[in-house]
């Protein structure tokens, strides 16, 4: 059984078995199967579905998963993070992630990223005009996009934070 958070909000149960899911109570038949491109072809109750898997992050698991232009945030409970959870010891809470701050004044050329969005260790975040030179911000950890306190155009300080991770 596995608990499943979609776009931070709905949250629901999931059992798989072999050709049968259980979400939220209710049986489903369903199929997948794996096309190129990290996409799948998955058929649930006799309707058709093409998925596009965005993004995954296997040590917070959680994933973006395109349908039919609906993007969903899903985050992937299993029984013994539920377990952790309970004994106080969730791991996923107790790593910290800085927030990106300007480490000079400058002028924000481009923001690369979305609140809610997963974020890879390396991932261009934004880039910052100083000093007559365009600077590239990379996140330093895998992580989530909390909130942008910037916007492009925008003039900032030094040690103004730009980006909050979780």
């Amino acid at each position: 059984m596995y608990n499943i958070k979609i776009n931070g909000q709905d949250e629901l149960s999931l059992a798989l078995e072999a050709g049968q899911i259980n979400v939220g109570g209710k049986d489903l038949q369903w199929d997948i199967q794996a096309l190129p491109n990290k996409s799948f072809s998955i058929i649930a109750n006799n309707k058709s579905y093409v998925a596009f898997l965005e993004n995954v992050d296997r040590v917070r698991k959680t994933m973006n998963l395109r349908i039919e232009n609906s993007l969903y945030a899903i985050k992937i409970q299993e029984p013994i993070d539920l377990l952790l959870e309970q004994m106080g010891l969730d791991i996923s809470k107790t790593q910290k992630v800085e927030p990106v701050k300007a480490p000079m004044p400058g002028l924000v050329l481009k923001v690369m990223v979305t609140e809610g969005q997963v974020i890879k260790k390396g991932d261009p975040v934004l880039i910052l005009e100083a000093m007559k030179m365009e600077n590239v911000f990379k996140a330093s950890a895998d992580a989530t996009v909390k909130a942008i306190k910037i916007a492009e155009g925008q003039a900032v300080e030094k040690g103004e934070i730009l980006i909050e991770l979780a």
